[in-house]
């Protein structure tokens, strides 16, 4: 039995949080005992304990925004050394075999690695273009102290790569998967019908996501809401919250939402448990992110329930979705092209024909069991090597 040390940034239920707990829930329990160490409490770490991984919360630093100033930087190193060392008094007698950190903005496993003398497997869910200097150093750390560096999809391999830092064969791609008994077009999501009080011929168009700076909340509206007066069966949603903090964020959405003057057909919620039904219960999901997303879970999830997706061709929905098969790509950061593949769908009767199309290659291509087997094979011949 190996025990696999695992450190993450939060303990929501976002992407990189939902891959995490696929993942501890999936391995073989006779292969690999997983050890999951959270900064925080939260929805995650209940959902874990649920499902009987072993689990604690310690409060470590996350590298966030809120460091990038002489204060935070002090902060940050006061703190970062405190946490480590409390991570490691926790484990130390747990005779870890690996160390698992699964996103780029924890650094706590370099500290864990020397003092373990373990291999350390760095899990990276972004693509960081902005601030460039942060993105450059978690790059060199990245590069430097990961004995294997696993990316979500190409482009985030090919960004890591441009950096210089790493190896040959340093860095694997492994796509994630989602279960698609969970996310599925079977599910009975009528309940949202009455909730949110729109009609039963409503053509539902949505985007999940934190609200943030670039997930797109803002082109979301400017793409689409010119579309209500085309369609008056037409219903716009936003689903997701701010970090904590940024809850202006999700304030100044909501302002915007109320000068429409269609209004009463955009519905906003913040983050939800149901979101399989959700998926389910769109007609179409629209990814509008003004960066690179890097391989966004929620494009994963709207695929195995049958739903389309639109959005900008950069990132790795390039990678997922196929364009006039399984949905659509609009230009990069343009709004208009945006909308004119939204339309475009809508008046070509096209979101039958790309939503089975997208649920099997989403089978096919991005299976639950196909992501954890590339997981287990890497973590054994890792810790044997």
């Amino acid at each position: 039995m190996e025990n696999i040390l695992y450190l993450h940034a939060g303990a929501e239920m976002y992407g990189a949080d939902k891959i995490l707990l696929e993942l501890v829930s999936g391995l073989n329990p006779k292969r690999f005992h997983p050890i999951v160490v959270l900064p925080e409490h939260g929805i995650l770490e209940k959902r874990l304990k649920e499902n009987n991984i072993e689990t604690y919360v310690i409060s470590y630093p996350i590298l966030r925004r809120k460091y990038f100033n002489v204060r935070g930087i002090w902060q940050y190193v006061s703190t970062y050394y405190s946490s480590s060392e409390q991570i490691e008094k926790l484990v130390k007698n747990k005779n870890i075999s690996l160390i698992h950190v699964n996103t780029a903005a924890v650094l706590e496993g370099i500290y864990l690695k020397k003092k373990l003398k373990v291999k350390m497997v760095w899990h990276i869910h972004e693509i960081i273009l902005s601030p460039a200097i942060v993105g450059k150093l978690l790059n060199y750390l990245v590069g430097k102290y990961s004995d294997q560096c696993i990316a979500v999809s190409e482009a985030v391999k090919n960004n890591l790569l441009k950096s210089g830092y790493f190896k040959p064969g340093q860095i694997d791609v492994i796509y994630n998967g989602v279960d698609s008994h969970k996310f599925t077009p079977a599910l009975d999501s009528s309940y949202l019908y009455k909730e949110w009080n729109i009609p039963k011929n409503a053509i539902k168009v949505g985007m999940i996501g934190r609200v943030n700076a670039w997930k797109g909340q803002e082109h979301f509206l400017e793409a689409l809401t010119p579309l209500l007066n085309r369609y008056p069966n037409l219903y716009l949603f936003i689903v997701g919250s701010a970090f904590n903090g940024q809850e202006w964020r999700v304030n100044k959405l909501k302002e915007k939402i109320v000068k429409d003057k269609n209004s009463k057909r955009i519905i906003y919620s913040e983050f939800r448990a149901d979101n399989n039904y959700i998926q389910s219960f769109f007609d179409l999901l629209v990814l509008p992110s003004t960066n690179p997303d890097p391989l966004p879970t929620v494009v994963l999830e709207a695929m195995a329930s049958g739903t389309p997706v639109i959005g900008y061709k950069h990132g790795g929905v390039t990678e997922m979705i196929r364009d006039g098969k399984d949905g659509r790509l609009a230009d990069i950061n343009d709004p208009i092209d945006l909308r004119q593949k939204v339309k475009s769908t809508l008046d070509n009767n096209k979101l039958n024909l790309y939503g089975k199309n997208a649920r099997m290659r989403q089978e096919k291509e991005f299976s639950l069991q196909t992501f954890i087997t590339n997981f287990e094979a890497m973590y054994t011949k890792l810790i044997i090597s």
